[in-house]
């Protein structure tokens, strides 16, 4: 049977290529696995954890094929993805030993690192404006900032905004206020999807289970006593007076009068 009618009769059987791929490792059906997560890989875009865990199973299936160069390009993307990674004990030391090597390697790069910065002193009527650093980015994976924002308390997050990444260096954006109406202090949550060429996501700043957060101050007006325009409007009507009164004692008749003088 060749790799394209494999494919075709497992599809038959449901679910994605990596769940089957999964479930066929498992099984030590080595061949069947690889063919499936070789599918898997044109296939998504994937989430987080679903392109590491893709990586992960293609490394331990070369692995286990004694394929160790194609291994060791798995978990070496596996850990630009995930540098934190482990993989179970209960592997045949003929994984382990790939990972591991794999590992010292990736441990002399930096790892992907975007940071997301802001000003301080943010008010809750005013827009807020986002910087997006690109810190390290090994492989040069990182195409897109697919930013989620809501107000602590909402229901869901906004319609997310996308920010293209041009390798080092920054982007910034401007997001619109959250809390125009608000009359206390409100706090902004975020987090941050960084996507590859493909749309996978490589790379998170925080999620929606625990994103990070900005204070937005509630910066009360004045009384009405101290507005601009009470002042504007008092200095005018003052001088309206001022000038009324004036015209008055102008207009007021003299007490003596000018002029030629007869006597008779």
């Amino acid at each position: 049977m060749t790799a394209e009618s494999m494919v075709l009769a497992l599809a038959l059987l449901g679910g994605t290529s990596l769940e089957r791929g999964v479930t066929a490792l498992n099984k030590s059906r080595f061949e069947e696995a690889l063919t499936l997560l070789l599918s898997a890989e044109n296939e998504g875009p994937y989430a987080h954890a679903d392109y590491v865990r893709l990586h992960e199973q293609l490394g331990i299936v070369y692995a286990y094929i004694d394929r160790p160069e194609d291994a060791a390009r798995a978990f070496d993307t596996l850990l630009t993805l995930d540098p934190g990674h482990v993989l179970p004990y209960t592997l045949s030391p003929k994984v382990t030993f790939l990972f591991e090597r794999a590992r010292k390697q990736s441990d002399r790069r930096a790892a992907p690192e975007l940071d997301v910065s802001w000003p301080r002193g943010l008010e809750v009527e005013r827009p807020v404006p986002i910087t997006l650093e690109v810190v390290s980015d090994p492989k040069k994976l990182m195409k897109k900032a697919v930013l989620f924002r809501r107000l602590k308390g909402a229901a869901r997050f906004e319609p997310p905004i996308t920010v293209d990444l041009k390798g080092s260096g920054y982007e910034e954006v401007t997001l619109p206020p959250v809390a125009a109406n608000a009359t206390h202090d409100e706090t902004l949550e975020f987090h941050v999807a960084v996507l590859d060429p493909r749309g996978n996501e490589i790379f998170k700043v925080a999620d929606a289970a625990s994103p990070r957060e900005i204070l937005l101050s509630y910066v009360p007006p004045p009384p009405w006593h101290r507005r601009w325009w009470v002042w504007a409007i008092t200095a005018t009507v003052a001088a309206g007076a001022t000038g009324l009164v004036v015209y008055k004692i102008l207009d007021r008749p003299p007490d003596l009068l000018s002029g030629p003088a007869t006597w008779n």
